[in-house]
Order: C-alpha cells, then sequence, then structure tokens
C-alpha cells in the first residue's frame, strides 16, 4: 500500500506512523502544505494521513492552501481512498464529510484518557483497542461526528474524540497516537505560549513527567489501529 502524508507545520510530522508503515513494508510520501509544495492526485496514493497544526480551519486567508486540501480531501474521499486525519486533520476531514467544526468547551492538552464507545467497539477499526487509554491531545477546537459515521471515542475533556465511517475507510483522531519522545518535545518548544491555565490542560514539567511511559503505552495502539485500518481498505478494494 502507498501512503501520503500531510504536514502542515515543521514540528507536527508522522513520526510513530512512518515507522509503522516501515515496519509493515508500506510505501510513504508526504507533501508540507506550509511549503507550498504541490498536492498529489488521489490516482497517486492508497491512502492519506492528515496530521495536525496550529491553525484553524476557517483560516483560509492566513492559509490559502486550506482550500485546496479541503478539495483534496473530498476528492480522496470520492475516489474510494483511505483517510486518517489526525487533530487538524480530523477536524479537515469531519468538515469535508459534513461535520463541523467549533471549539471546544475548553483547551485540552496533555496526557488524558479517553474511552471507547459502544459503537466504537463494534467497528473493526477499533477492534483490539483497549477501552480505555491515555494519549496524548494539543487542541481547542472539537469536530461533530459527520453523517453516516460513527461516534467512536469520547472524554471528559472533549465528547467527541473520534469518527469512523460505516466501511472504515475514512478515521478521525482528536487525540496524537502518533507522538514519541522527540514529538513531545517540540510540541512543548513550539508551542508552549498554549500551556495556559485551565481545567485540561497540564503544565510542561507534568507532561514531561508522563511521556516515558505514556509514549510507550500508545504506541502498541497506535499500530493496532493502523492495522486495522490497512486491512479494512484492503478488504473494501476486494
Amino acid at each position: 500500500m502507498h501512503i501520503h502524508y500531510f504536514q502542515h507545520v515543521e514540528c507536527e510530522d508522522p513520526l510513530e506512523i512512518l515507522a509503522w508503515a516501515q515496519a509493515r513494508g508500506h510505501s510513504i510520501t508526504g507533501t508540507r502544505l506550509d511549503r507550498d509544495e504541490p498536492l498529489p492526485v488521489p490516482s497517486a496514493f492508497d491512502a492519506l494521513v492528515v496530521m495536525g497544526g496550529p491553525m484553524n480551519i476557517y483560516e483560509h486567508e492566513r492559509f490559502p492552501w486550506l482550500q485546496q486540501e479541503k478539495a483534496l480531501l473530498r476528492a480522496a474521499v470520492d475516489a474510494g481512498k483511505g483517510v486518517l486525519g489526525i487533530c487538524l486533520g480530523a477536524q479537515l476531514l469531519a468538515d469535508v464529510l459534513g461535520g463541523p467544526v467549533t471549539r471546544n468547551p475548553e483547551p485540552e492538552i496533555g496526557w488524558r484518557e479517553v474511552s471507547v464507545t459502544a459503537a466504537g467497539a463494534a467497528s473493526p477499526i477499533f477492534a483490539g483497542i483497549p477501552p480505555v487509554f491515555c494519549p496524548m491531545h494539543w487542541h481547542g477546537d472539537t469536530f461533530a461526528i459527520p453523517p453516516g459515521c460513527v461516534h467512536a471515542i469520547q472524554s471528559d475533556a472533549c465528547a467527541n474524540q473520534a469518527f469512523v465511517s460505516a466501511d472504515g475507510r475514512c478515521v478521525g483522531l482528536q487525540f496524537h497516537l502518533e507522538e514519541n519522545e522527540r514529538g513531545v518535545e517540540l510540541l512543548l518548544e513550539n508551542w508552549a505560549d498554549d500551556l495556559v491555565d485551565a481545567p485540561f490542560v497540564q503544565s510542561a514539567d507534568a507532561i514531561r513527567a508522563e511521556m516515558a511511559a505514556a509514549t510507550a503505552a500508545t504506541r502498541p495502539v497506535l499500530f493496532r489501529l493502523l492495522d486495522n485500518w490497512a486491512e479494512a481498505l484492503k478488504d473494501w478494494s476486494r
């Protein structure tokens, strides 16, 4: 399988997704939207991964490539490609699929537990995923569950943490399973001003204290989810 990814800023790259692709023998390429690199056509890839970033999905004047990216996402969905959105990527995917994106009641930053819903547990995409796990979060916005998609994961800080389309091709994750220690340090270095005094925002010290154990625990969750997604794409294309 050939996977292509969209990256929006220097410090939010695919990280452990690259490790998974290499371990499973998938080829992977990427486009840096922030560098105005040209977008591929959907026929150039089998699956698309859309990474996170600090921008809002409606900031078209500041980031003109957002509209082109949304159009490509729509074309990829219509062409039957797999699409996995992470944080900003999930919000962009939700918007394209008809799920509005709004401010979350509170910002959510740091390691925080999420739980798989009953509907999520019934989806093959989340088979074998622990019912409760603790990923990294770094967001102020949230998405509504798009029409025809399953509300798969929730938490007390953010009701809509993940969705999946009925056929398993489109998956949106508000949180970050792809983070490793290098990636978390980059977030802390680049977005330190986001660490405000709020109910669901951890301090840098608290994030670092949990980092080694948390990244070790989330890596197998990521690999299982990606394996499930790849299998769904293979089954769907048969």
